[in-house]
């Protein structure tokens, strides 16, 4: 049996390193043209978490673990009789409140940058599908990547819209902290069960499980590694904005 505790302190170590990142340990005092650019091109990252758990979705074989992976992705559209705004829907109104214009979203474009990462994102899912153990890596990279470090990075964001989405104390953001919110590790991967009620730890679950038929924990921490190196080079590119605030 592997010592899921030991795990849970690489994964927390991770998590740590991506909240230290300069750009969201920095993200306050961002200018406002900068904080813009950020949240534009990370809509288009949002815009791939649906295609991304699409890919998924067709190379897993563990039926427990789809159909978690299917109740995902469908909460991404509560109303099937379109009277519900989409959480893409949610997360433009958010940013239309932290004041980035329907014009903005007109005239912006994904850069070389963001291209390569969401390319990279789908490259990582689709080469985990043609492995033996293809179930256990397409879980992890789906709570990791989708779940885990988004929450990671929607709470960090959070403290630099909080004073502009909370009115009369009360919270009016739709997307970013409700994602900060249900994404979230909760529990430990020691601890969590079914019961648990984050997407993070829904998944983390069926992945214990899957890492319980493994001789060795070493391809999910290295998923864990590669879905961070991801997050982290999308960051990389507001750098120099981090770098501006030190002149």
């Amino acid at each position: 049996m592997h010592d899921l505790h030991a795990l849970d302190g690489f994964e927390d170590a991770l998590i740590e390193r991506f909240r230290a990142h300069p750009v969201l340990a920095n993200v306050t005092g961002l200018p406002e043209g900068d904080f813009a650019a950020l949240l534009l091109q990370r809509r288009f990252v949002s815009l791939a978490f649906t295609p991304s758990y699409d890919l998924a979705i067709d190379l897993l074989r563990d039926e427990a673990g789809l159909r978690i992976a299917r109740v995902i992705l469908r909460e991404e559209y509560p109303d099937g009789h379109g009277h519900t705004p989409s959480h893409r829907e949610d997360m433009t109104r958010d940013m239309r409140r932290l004041g980035i214009s329907r014009s903005d979203l007109v005239a912006s474009r994904p850069t070389a940058g963001t291209q390569e990462v969401i390319r990279d994102t789908l490259e990582l899912i689709a080469d985990a599908g043609g492995h033996a153990d293809a179930d256990l890596r397409l879980l992890t990279i789906l709570r990791f990547w989708g779940e885990v470090l988004v929450s990671v990075e929607y709470g960090r964001l959070w403290e630099r819209m909080a004073p502009l989405l909370t009115e009369e104390g009360r919270n009016r953001s739709r997307f970013y902290y409700p994602h900060h919110v249900h994404d979230a590790k909760t529990h430990s991967l020691a601890t969590v069960s079914l019961l648990s009620g984050s997407h993070s730890d829904r998944l983390a679950a069926r992945v214990t499980e899957l890492l319980a038929q493994e001789e060795s924990t070493e391809r999910f921490r290295e998923l864990e590694e590669r879905a961070l190196r991801l997050k982290t080079r999308f960051y990389d590119q507001f750098l120099p904005a981090v770098d501006r605030l030190a002149v």
